[in-house]
This record gives structure tokens, C-alpha cells and sequence, in this order.
């Protein structure tokens, strides 16, 4: 028991640290080329914070663990709105920009009923995980021409970044090194711990290993909320939850066809989608999302993990 809650902690770790590395040489490499800031956070930094979860899928669907790679997906997506976000508007209230509404919120609604529907007859397969994959790299080409329509004064009056490619190498291939480890062993510590507890994989994973994975978003979007940059922090949050579903699955079920347990489509799968859905009244409701939306996405959260907890044995 002692040495998987190390595992598990030495894993979460390196998992963090690479991710930021990773984002670090991806940003590193954008500016190179002169890629905007905003196509850079779409792109870029929505696949560095997502990161630990595909590589962490991955890893349990390869290992014969779905229900591992499965709860950790839906997880994720429940924690970085009904806890991530849920945090940040405590700290500092956020404006919802037009774009989250219109735009964000609908392909996260989407893709989550689409993994819904993929899910349906309890095993999501290669066929799907390339539709999935092709949906998202349309959406990104999408949203890179719309960026470059609406940004081109802002690329013309751009200083030149200059880049040290050496250093942003060494960030770009320790990230990828780290978090091959980082899941690995974030894995086997999981998976032990679960046992220990007489815990079922699937309970693990929408519960530990999904906080874990999400730790990225919540340190970004806590120090985005300190800085009282909080325009970003709801579009990374739902761009994750997008890409989760749509290249961490997609991929995943690309190597492997990834089985989805009848517990997860009667419970938590529900649970992702409320909390998705939830999440549209507030972005009207009053000019900010503030504290009292906070308080109520923290108490379904809360409810949701003792839900999950009460259900182990």
C-alpha cells in the first residue's frame, strides 16, 4: 500500500511538471513560427493540459484497464467544470466572453452526447475514435481561420518573439519523456491503491485519477484567477473538456477499442452530461460568474465524489 500511494504521488508529479514543459516548448515553437497567442491557447495549450489524460488512457486501455481510461475522461470533464471552474469564481469573479457561449459550449454539449451515443452498445471502437479525431481537427481548422480573420491587425503589430529552439527542444521532448513515465507509474499506483481499498477501477478513476489529471487545468486556471486573467480560464476549461473527449478517447479507442462498463453509462455519464448542461444557464444568468455559481458547482461536485465513494463495496 505504502510504495503504490508513492507511485501514485510520484507519477501525479511528473505528470504536472511535464505538461508545463510540454506547453512551454509547444509555445516556444508556435512563437517561432509566428503562430498567434489565441490560436496557441486553443491548440497548444488545450493539448498540453490534456496531456496527462491521454497519455494516462492510453496507458490503461494498453494495460486492460477501460475502465481506468474511460473514468478517467468523464472524471476529468466533471472536475474541471464542477471543481476547476468552480474554484476560479471563488477566487475572482469571470465575465463570460461571447465566444464561450456561442461557440465553446456548444462542441463540448456536442461531443459530450456524442460520446454519449458512441457509448450506447458499452464499447467505443476504432470507427468511432476517428470520427471523433476528425471532428476535432476540423473544429481546430475552423477556429484557426476564424482566429486569423479576426486577429490579422493584432499579427501585424506583434513584436518579433525571439526563441531559444535549443531550450524549447530540451521543454518539448522532457515533457513527452516525463509524462510517458508520470502515467506509467501514476497508473500502477492507482490501480494499487484501488485494491487496497477494495475500490473498482471505474470508481478510481472518475475519482483519484481524474483529479490528478486535471491538477494542470487547476493550477492554470487558479493562477489565471490570481492575476485576474479570468477571460481565459473558461474557455481553456471547456476546450480541455472538448479535447478530452474527442482526442483522448479518440485516439485511445484508435489503438485499442475501449470498453465502457454498464455503472459508468448509468451514473456517471449522466453526471458529466447535467454538469455540462448546467453549466449554460449561469454563462446568462447575470453579467459574471461569480461566487454563488461557484458555491453551486462545488456542492455538486462534492455530491458527486461522495456518490461515487458511498458506492465502493
Amino acid at each position: 500500500m505504502g510504495m503504490d500511494v508513492f507511485w501514485l504521488v510520484l507519477g501525479l508529479a511528473i505528470l504536472v511538471f511535464s505538461g508545463d514543459f510540454l506547453v512551454k516548448g509547444a509555445v516556444g515553437i508556435a512563437e517561432k513560427f509566428k503562430i498567434s497567442p489565441l490560436v496557441i491557447g486553443m491548440t497548444v495549450v488545450s493539448f498540453g493540459t490534456s496531456a496527462p489524460e491521454l497519455f494516462v488512457s492510453i496507458k490503461a486501455a494498453l494495460g486492460g484497464s477501460p475502465d481506468l481510461a474511460i473514468g478517467n475522461v468523464i472524471g476529468s470533464n466533471i472536475a474541471n467544470i464542477a471543481l476547476v471552474l468552480s474554484i476560479t469564481v471563488l477566487i475572482f469573479p469571470i465575465v463570460v466572453d461571447r465566444n464561450s457561449k456561442i461557440i465553446d459550449w456548444p462542441m463540448m454539449m456536442f461531443s459530450s452526447i456524442l460520446f454519449y451515443v458512441f457509448s450506447m452498445d458499452n464499447v467505443i471502437s476504432t470507427l468511432e475514435g476517428v470520427i471523433m479525431v476528425s471532428i476535432l481537427l476540423v473544429f481546430t481548422v475552423l477556429l484557426i481561420r476564424n482566429s486569423r480573420k479576426l486577429n490579422i491587425k493584432e499579427e501585424d503589430d506583434a513584436e518579433p518573439v525571439s526563441t531559444n529552439m535549443p531550450l524549447t527542444l530540451v521543454f518539448l521532448i522532457g515533457g513527452l519523456i516525463g509524462l510517458k513515465f508520470g502515467a506509467d507509474w501514476f497508473v500502477e499506483g492507482a490501480k494499487g491503491v484501488a485494491s487496497s481499498f477494495g475500490m473498482s477501477e471505474a470508481v478510481i478513476g472518475v475519482t483519484i485519477v481524474a483529479f490528478g489529471t486535471s491538477v494542470p487545468e487547476l493550477v492554470a486556471s487558479g493562477v489565471a484567477a490570481f492575476r485576474k486573467q479570468t477571460d481565459i480560464s473558461l474557455g481553456n476549461l471547456v476546450g480541455s473538456n472538448i479535447f478530452n473527449i474527442l482526442i483522448v478517447l479518440g485516439i485511445t479507442s484508435i489503438i485499442k477499442p475501449i470498453k465502457v462498463a454498464e455503472s459508468v453509462m448509468s451514473f456517471d455519464m449522466y453526471w458529466m452530461l447535467g454538469i455540462a448542461l448546467a453549466l449554460f444557464p449561469m454563462m446568462f444568468i447575470g453579467k459574471k460568474m461569480g461566487r454563488v455559481h461557484g458555491i453551486i458547482l462545488l456542492t455538486a461536485y462534492i455530491t458527486y465524489i461522495t456518490l461515487c465513494l458511498q458506492s465502493v463495496g
